[in-house]
């Protein structure tokens, strides 16, 4: 299958054209951010207060990237599991976020409100974190200093590899790929 170049942010009409099993190049700007981010974040906006970037159309990458050694941008950045972050997702697909990256299945609620509000979750590639931060050009602290790696970062990224998880038709790669597994066996 052939790899579908894109670019953040993402719009709706791009996020339609994607379906689960696509394999994805990301370039643009994205941001990191787990659970103690999007914990924070979620306060805020109870609050009143902004986020510390404009969610619209941005992708958010779950991950706790490593310090870069000398001469680099960045450390190993692989994914993390994203089901610590699906009671704040909800939300942040409502206020208008496209995209996640990250490893592992979804709640039926993330799922639903991924195709409600024309999101997608992509899966970043599990066991490579080395390869994956050569994708990254850039990396900037903009937010929660304090939390280390898991505070918010932007990173600018070319033709950053993920696949197409769940996509805003409803499709789940993780029940269709044992599906289909299963039946052609």
């Amino acid at each position: 299958m052939e790899e579908i170049k894109i670019t953040t942010p993402l719009d709706t009409e791009t996020v339609c054209k994607l379906k689960t099993g696509n394999k994805v190049l990301i370039s643009g700007t994205i941001y990191t951010a787990r659970d103690a981010a999007h914990k924070r974040m979620i306060d805020m906006l109870k609050k009143g207060k902004e986020l510390p970037f404009d969610i619209k159309g941005q992708v958010i990458y779950y991950v706790g990237p490593t310090p870069p050694k000398p001469g680099k941008v960045i450390g190993s950045a692989g994914p993390t599991t994203s089901t610590r972050m699906d009671a704040y997702t909800p939300e942040l697909l409502k206020l208008g976020l496209k995209g996640m990256i990250g490893k592992g299945i979804r709640s039926q609620t993330v799922k639903d409100a991924i195709s409600k509000y024309k999101g997608v979750y992509f899966a970043g590639v599990g066991g490579a974190a080395a390869v994956i931060s050569k994708s990254i050009i850039s990396a900037r602290l903009i937010a929660f200093e304090d939390l280390g790696p898991e505070a918010i970062q932007e990173l600018v990224v070319k033709d950053f590899p993920a696949v197409v998880v769940n996509d805003c038709h409803g499709g789940d790669l993780y029940i269709e790929g044992r599906k289909q597994f299963l039946s052609n066996s």
